[in-house]
Formats: structure tokens, sequence, C-alpha cells
């Protein structure tokens, strides 16, 4: 099973807070245990909101909305893609994370959805596409 792990943003980071060079040591060594482990697939830090924008759409209608974002407890600052065998495998692995920002924080696992999971919202066609298209950028999960 495949996991998007969400780092939550904080006002630091949303401020661009630097992390420092503890905690970046931290996570580069928890970083390494995830490859040797085989879990890590990918993953990085993202920029505050305010670097950022969002499009939003309604029916063909797109307006885009430069950040930042007012709801810092709902924005990511960073992201895992996980190789787990369950979500508790996941748990794990996150509880051993060591704290990404200066005093509290939290980190959202969600499973990632697989194009079998729609069904027969799925035609042969789109399988067919979905599979040569995750082959063509390196992905095998």
């Amino acid at each position: 099973m495949r996991f998007m792990v969400l780092v939550k943003a904080t006002k630091d980071s949303e401020a661009g807070a630097p992390p420092t060079r503890e905690l970046v040591d931290a996570m580069m060594a928890y970083n390494e245990e995830l490859v040797k482990a085989g879990i890590m697939k990918g993953g990085d830090g993202l920029q505050p909101s305010a670097k950022g924008a969002r499009v939003q759409f309604d029916g063909e209608k797109r307006a885009v909305v430069d950040g930042p974002f007012a709801e810092t407890k709902e924005l990511v600052a960073g992201y895992w893609l996980w190789e787990c065998k369950s979500l508790d495998e996941a748990i794990e692995w996150v509880k051993r994370c060591p704290n990404p920002m200066p005093g509290p924080s939290e980190i959202e696992i969600r499973p990632v959805v697989d194009l079998a999971d729609f069904g027969d919202a799925v035609s042969p066609e789109a399988d067919a596409a979905w599979k040569r298209l995750k082959k063509e950028v390196g992905d095998n999960g």
C-alpha cells in the first residue's frame, strides 16, 4: 500500500523560518532509515503558501487565488510518498520521526488511491493509459 505522509504547516513554516542544523541532521538520518527499509519512495519540503497559488474550479470557470492562505493548520509544509504493508506500519514509522517543527506539529497519513479503487468508472482504455503513464514517469507503485 502506498501512503502520502503530510507534514502539516505551522506559523513558523509559513513564515519561512529555516530549520535548525540539528533538525536537518535528524531528518536526514530518519530519511536514511526510511530508504534503507524500502519505505520512502519520494518526498520534499514545500515553500510557504505565500509563494504558491490555488486554482479554483466552478464548472468551466477557473479562478486563480494567490497565497498566502489563512488556515495554517490546513496547509502542508512537506510530504513523503511511502510504500508500507499497512496503515499501522505507516503509523509506526511516523511515530519514529523527529518532530518536524519547533513546538507542536502534526503529520497526516493518507492512503493513496489505486485506479482499481474506482471500479466500473475506469474503462480498459483508461486503465491501460494510466499504467503506461506511470511506467513513463518511473512509478512502479
